[in-house]
Order: C-alpha cells, then structure tokens, then sequence
C-alpha cells in the first residue's frame, strides 16, 4: 500500500491527456477534411502530396496553354476560311474575264472587284491574335506537360515570297484576257496552298485536343493519388472521434 504516491490516479490522468489529444486530433482532421494536419502525421506523405499538389498546378497551367493554342489555331482557319471564298471568287471573275463575248468594259468592271478582293487579302495577312502575328510563317512552341515539354505550332505564311503573295501582287490585272489567264492561274496556286494550310491547322486542332484530354486524364490521376494520401476518412475518423468522446 502506498500513502504519498497515486499510481492509479496518475495513470488515470495519462490515459485522460491521451484519449483528449486524440479527441482533438479527430476534432480537427474532420474540421479541415485532412488526414494530415500536423507534418507529425505523416512526414512522408506531406511530401509526396505537396511534390503532386505542385504538378497538379503546373498541368493546370499546360491546360490553359493548350486551350490558348487551340483558340489561336481556330482563329487563323477562320481568317483562311474567308480568304479561301475570296480566292474562289477571284478565280470565278478571272474565268468571267476571259470570255472572248465580253466587252472591255465589262472586264473594266471584273477588274475593280478583283481589286477589292485582292486588297482584302492583303489587309488580312497582318492580322493578330494577343498582339501575336497569326501569319507571319513563325511556330509557336506550345507547352503540352507539367515538365515544360513543348512541341513545335507550325505557322502560317501569307507573306512575300508565297503563293498567296503571288495571287494577290498589286500589279495582277484582269481587265485583259491575257492578264485574266495569268491571274487564274496564280489564282489557282493560292487555292492548293491554302486548302494544304488548312489542313494542317485541322492536324494541329486534332493533336492540341487530344493533349488536352491526356493533360486532363493526368490531373485526375493525380488529385485521386493526393486525395489517398491526405484527404480525411469521414466514416473511420467519426467514429474514431465518438470512441474520443466515450473514453
């Protein structure tokens, strides 16, 4: 029998601080719906989870730069859709222009429409897209992973020195049949080019959506990892929390 010291009372006490503790640590893994409040829980997987956080982040960022390339990919077919429809018409009076039953009047007459369409070709080749050139022939590199991996924006060239210059020189007349001859053939130059560009552009429109579901599918991946790691068990730290609140 011992007098000055309470073992039990003593023991008791212990059992009370570490059963308070717990009902607290419960208290506030539901509270914050983590299962890692304090680095102590989980050394480990606190750093785990913050390297994934951070990746998680950056695929959020390729995201944005993929939908971004997308936007400006479609903005340049969209330019290239008009520009096509005024080759078309280009190449409809250049044909006009060359029948021999037309007046020179008349050819007068074709010539000052193709002029227009040839002036609107030309406006369109400086056209912009957040102050970026959309058909200056320069790539853009497109950022298509968390590791900063980047693959190659092929651009578009409307330039001096292509076809499309070439179709719309301001020298190209067809208020003659022989100048109506010559323009339908550049004409015609134009149109191949332009439904290659096209095309391409669809290529790129294709890869850029299908990154973007893979950037998608990856971060999905990741938060599922993240939520193992750290997110709070509701149903085990309940009950967890009433065995705290019972002792």
């Amino acid at each position: 029998m011992v007098i000055n010291t309470n073992i039990e009372a003593m023991a008791n006490a212990n059992n009370l601080n570490a059963s308070s503790a717990r009902l607290a640590k419960s208290l506030s893994r539901l509270s914050s719906g983590s299962k890692i409040v304090a680095p102590s829980d989980d050394a480990a997987g606190l750093a785990v989870s913050s390297r994934l956080k951070g990746q998680i982040v950056r695929l959020d960022a390729a995201l944005t730069n993929v939908i971004n390339a997308v936007s400006f990919t479609q903005t340049q077919d969209g330019f290239l859709k008009t520009i096509d429809g005024a080759f078309r018409r280009m190449g409809e009076l250049a044909m006009l222009s060359m029948d021999q039953t037309k007046a020179n009047t008349d050819r007068t007459l074709y010539n000052a429409e193709f002029a227009q369409l040839v002036e609107f070709v030309n406006v369109t080749k400086s056209k912009q897209f957040n102050e970026q050139n959309l058909f200056d022939g320069a790539s853009l590199d497109v950022t298509v992973d968390s590791s900063g991996a980047t693959f190659a924006l092929s651009g578009v060239n409307l330039m001096t020195g292509t076809s499309y210059a070439n179709a719309t020189d301001s020298t190209i007349n067809i208020s003659s049949t022989a100048g109506a001859i010559s323009a339908l053939e550049l004409v015609k130059i134009a149109l191949t080019q332009i439904a290659k560009d096209r095309s391409t552009l669809g290529a790129l429109q294709t890869r850029l959506n299908y990154t973007s579901e893979q950037l998608l599918v990856t971060k999905e991946n990741l938060s599922s990892a993240v939520s193992r790691i750290s997110d709070v068990d509701v149903a085990i730290e309940a009950t967890e929390y009433a065995r705290g609140q019972i002792l």
